[in-house]
């Protein structure tokens, strides 16, 4: 029967040395709830003295855990947490433990004697009981998918490790002034290191969109970095207008979690860059971010040559719904790879002349080089407006004005 079993399992888990009612009760349990561990021992414990009419005081210490689960050492384990955690907001946490050398071998030879078919890791009863000091301390909830911070008990170097888990923030930006990239470009010189060439800032551009977006955040959310993630990326030149491109901000190690949005919308230099629909999201849609491929409409200035505005208007009918065979740009074929791609123009339309320019508006499939279908790339991009012309046609100026919603973040699938 099982009790027979638990009782002489038991028994001779007793006869390996002195063993608290934790380690004990660990043993077992995955045959019952309800019980602590440590009621589980002394529950089994009992029992045996009950038969063997032992009245004899069980022998003081651990061989197993070597104290670590009397009253002052879990204490002392939750006191070290707080202080961890001591400046730092947060809601929720989870904790873990990395183990001795010496405990984990402890372990082994009780399993190795006794078996390990019933028992619970010594480092799982370890975080839940320290759990429940610091949850009914401090207030905080268990967490064990996406915890504010993670607390690791670090037994060989009797420290805790505090992780703080990042803070993503959802929102549109738009990018008001031309020849500011969307991020950080590494100086080509020193790849970042500081050269005279940079003039030591280790940038080929002063600032991008990343930076004047995420160094207000870093000092609003007190942390220790922080990480862009566009869906896409304009041109330098070009600016984003309209509805703004999506992006999602990765604040790193923030030991505020939560500040009222509108103070990073208003802390970014709004001549440059303004944000909007700002709202706090789940880390996971960094991914659907990434991989998305909403459409995008651009707005294009032509430099017109003898074309007249009929001429243009009936290239553009003849490019639109087109798919168009684009190898990799001559402009971007240094850090891309030369392959053909395929993308569709969904529609071309001149929207007015003025000043001997077209003004073109281009709604395409996500990826399309605009600068390209313009102008042809010596024959790299198929068909091309120039082709369809007839005559050479450079774009004086592009801005895009509109980036389709994102599935799974803007749009329920």
């Amino acid at each position: 029967m099982v009790e027979e079993d638990i009782l002489s399992t038991a028994e001779r888990i007793l006869t390996y040395g002195p063993i608290c009612d934790n380690c004990l009760g660990r043993q077992f349990a995955k045959l019952s709830g309800g019980l602590t561990n440590r009621e589980r021992g002394h529950a089994i414990r009992t029992v045996l003295r009950m038969i063997h009419d032992d009245r004899t005081q069980p022998p003081q210490g651990c061989w197993v855990c070597l104290g670590l689960f009397e009253d002052s050492e879990l204490s002392r384990w939750a006191d070290m947490i707080e202080e961890a955690l001591h400046g730092v907001e947060c809601r929720t946490f989870l904790i873990g433990t990395r183990m001795s050398g010496l405990l984990a071998e402890n372990e082994e030879t009780l399993w190795g004697k006794s078996g390990a078919r019933h028992a619970e890791p010594l480092k799982s009863e370890l975080n839940r009981e320290v759990g429940k000091i610091v949850s009914e301390r401090m207030g905080l909830e268990v967490e064990f998918k996406h915890p504010d911070v993670l607390l690791i008990l670090d037994l060989p170097r009797n420290k805790v490790d505090l992780r703080i888990n990042p803070v993503f923030v959802f929102g549109r930006y738009l990018k008001l002034v031309r020849g500011i990239p969307q991020t950080r470009w590494p100086c080509r010189r020193c790849h970042g290191k500081g050269c005279e060439r940079c003039n030591f800032t280790g940038k080929l551009y002063k600032e991008s969109v990343e930076e004047l977006i995420g160094e207000v955040a870093v000092r609003l959310f007190d942390g220790e970095g922080y990480t862009f993630h566009g869906a896409g990326r304009e041109d330098i030149d070009a600016r984003m207008l309209g509805s703004g491109r999506p992006f999602i901000l990765e604040i790193k190690s923030p030991k505020v979690r939560r500040i009222d949005l509108k103070m990073l919308e208003e802390g970014v230099d709004q001549e440059k860059v303004q944000l909007l629909d700002l709202r706090y999201i789940d880390g996971s849609k960094v991914e659907v971010i990434k991989s998305a491929s909403p459409w995008k409409r651009y707005r294009v200035r032509v430099r017109l040559g003898s074309s007249d505005k009929k001429r243009l208007e009936t290239a553009l009918k003849e490019i639109s719904g087109r798919v168009i065979e684009q190898r990799t740009p001559t402009r971007v074929l240094h850090r891309r790879a030369d392959i053909v791609r395929r993308r569709r123009v969904i529609d071309a339309r001149l929207i007015r002349v003025e000043d001997g320019s077209a003004i073109i508006e281009i709604l395409s499939d996500s990826g399309l080089y605009v600068k390209e279908l313009i102008s042809g790339d010596d024959g790299r991009t198929m068909p091309n407006l120039s082709m369809i012309m007839g005559e050479d046609l450079a774009v004086e100026e592009l801005d895009v004005i509109e980036v389709g919603k994102i599935k799974g973040v803007e749009i329920q699938e």
